[in-house]
């Protein structure tokens, strides 16, 4: 009866092996910080990191990732790119930290430009924390599609908590929409949001 008992607990080698490889090709999928959806195709985040990369990849299946940092982009991020087919779009832009420090709004056009290009997406926007520079860039293209403004800044200021700045919720107030909506061949590749079908038609607020 023991040694019936004693065979039964032996592990097949075969199941074994099995079980080790599955384990092996098992992938842990992390999102980077402050990671959400900001439209169909488009994403929002902190700076991606390694333990990020197989989330990128499976979950997300990126066509380009825009970034909003100033700093060369990392080795391991650019090589993660260049094996995926991921196209990096850089458009380095201070952020806004008093009293000296203004985002500029050249650089804000230039990466929404590129975000209203559904050539781009699937889209990942980042910057360090994926707070305030992406928060600002994210409530000028709520601005374009005609948000109103007390929407805007609630969804600023949940993914900049704890530390909300005045000065960006001032920039998107500003915020120049004709500077993006007066581009001639826009409309040819624009998104399907809420809100772009309206995207030649005048004023803006």
């Amino acid at each position: 009866m023991i040694s019936r008992l004693a065979s039964s607990l032996v592990e097949d080698p075969a199941q074994v092996k099995g079980v080790e490889e599955e384990d092996s090709d098992y992938e842990e999928l992390i999102p980077p910080e402050n990671f959400a959806m900001i439209e169909k195709g488009l994403y929002r985040s902190g700076f991606p990191k390694k333990k990020n990369f197989a989330f990128l990849k499976k979950s997300l299946q990126l066509t380009s990732i825009l970034t909003l940092v100033l700093e060369d982009y990392p080795l391991a991020n650019t090589e993660f790119n260049k094996m995926h087919g991921i196209k990096l779009l850089q458009f380095g832009v201070p952020g806004n930290k008093e009293p000296f420090v203004d985002i500029p709004e050249d650089g804000i056009v230039a990466a929404l430009k590129a975000v209203l290009d559904k050539r781009n997406h699937p889209m990942l926007i980042h910057c360090n924390k994926g707070k305030h520079r992406t928060g600002c860039l994210v409530g000028s293209l709520r601005k374009v599609q005609r948000w109103a403004f007390s929407s805007i800044f609630d969804e600023y200021i949940r993914f900049s908590a704890p530390k909300p700045r005045m000065m960006d919720q001032q920039f998107i107030e500003l915020f120049k929409t004709e500077r993006v909506t007066e581009e001639e061949t826009l409309s040819e590749h624009l998104p399907d949001w809420p809100g772009l079908n309206l995207i030649k038609d005048r004023p803006f607020y």
